[in-house]
């Protein structure tokens, strides 16, 4: 079993391989330029540790790596024009450095050859890939529209808010690695365990991200914390909240949430405040510990030895104990 860094390092020489330099400049500059950002690589990386896990050749997985890094950055494009993100991993968003049209259509074009990668599967699994490839692009799409719907929504609940994640986030996790699995020659059982592991992941690496981005380090986090509550997003912090707080703290904490005060660090400090005094921070622990625990389940009913499982439990553990 190769470990994550061995895997990284075979698909970052593979994707630099990757140059786009077909006509006109505009639609394809901006391809490079983000494929060229970098990111933690995590997800192509798990469609190769899955494809390992189960003894396949992983060289046979890479263009579907390359698929799934390919729709994650189309996911990112857009969305930036969506959420009026000038900043990505520190440089210029696409849309800020050429503009909203120009991003939309290399988004396009980004997600049309993930496509096109996804299908270099051998004919004997192509079906089945493509199949859970497309069934998560859909997904992903309806997750970023209840996201959008939740905005302009003041009743949006817990249950609400994790359906969404589950959509916005972890099935693409889940099928990062149900696809290696299946390249990799796994029954489908134990393709449909990873998929189950991958989702309880991908929930609680978002809800670490809503936890980080209130409560984290600067220093470790590399960004001032507090950019949702300024931004007024309603994450699982909030909304319970909302669930647990009295009439008197709900009022309060919506009423900062609708508020235009132009002291961003008087909100932070006000709403956290609400957060620590109702352990919100505590609360939210335990719940990415519980997805945490429910992965585990998973992972040690999958029929594969526990050596091998081991490089995937430890990448999980970093997932969602991360400080940043």
């Amino acid at each position: 079993m190769h470990s994550f860094e061995e895997l990284l390092s075979i698909f970052e020489d593979r994707l630099k391989q990757e140059k786009f330099s077909r006509e006109p400049e505009e639609l394809y500059s901006p391809i490079n330029y983000t494929l060229a950002l970098g990111g933690k690589r995590i997800r192509p990386v798990l469609t190769l540790m899955a494809c390992d896990m189960f003894g396949g050749d992983i060289n046979e997985a890479l263009p579907q790596a390359i698929a799934i890094e390919m729709f994650h950055n189309f996911t990112l494009i857009h969305d930036d024009i969506m959420d009026n993100a000038p900043i990505r991993r520190g440089k210029q968003t696409v849309y800020k450095k050429w503009s909203p049209n120009i991003a939309i259509l290399s988004g396009d074009t980004l997600f049309a050859y993930a496509y096109q990668y996804a299908q270099k599967a051998d004919k004997d699994v192509l079906q089945d890939v493509l199949s859970v490839f497309n069934q998560t692009a859909i997904e992903v799409c309806e997750g970023q529209q209840y996201d959008l719907n939740y905005e302009t929504r003041n009743d949006v609940s817990v249950e609400e808010y994790i359906n969404m994640i589950r959509l916005k986030t972890a099935v693409l996790f889940g099928a990062s690695l149900k696809i290696g699995a299946i390249i990799g020659g796994a029954k489908p059982i134990e393709a449909d365990k990873l998929y189950s592991f991958a989702l309880s992941i991908g929930l609680g690496f978002q809800l670490k991200d809503d936890l980080l981005d209130t409560f984290g380090d600067e220093a470790v986090f590399g960004k001032k914390p507090g950019g949702d509550i300024l931004s007024n997003k309603k994450t699982f912090l909030y909304l319970k909240t909302l669930e647990l707080a009295d009439t008197k703290t709900r009022e309060k904490l919506i009423s900062l949430y609708n508020s235009d005060n132009k002291n961003e660090e008087e909100k932070i400090n006000s709403v956290k405040t609400i957060f620590k005094n109702l352990n919100i921070d505590e609360i939210t622990e335990r719940e990415i510990d519980r997805y945490f625990d429910a992965a585990n389940i998973d992972l040690n009913s999958l029929d594969v030895s526990v050596n091998i499982k081991a490089e995937l439990y430890n990448l999980a553990h970093k997932m969602i104990h991360r400080d940043s």
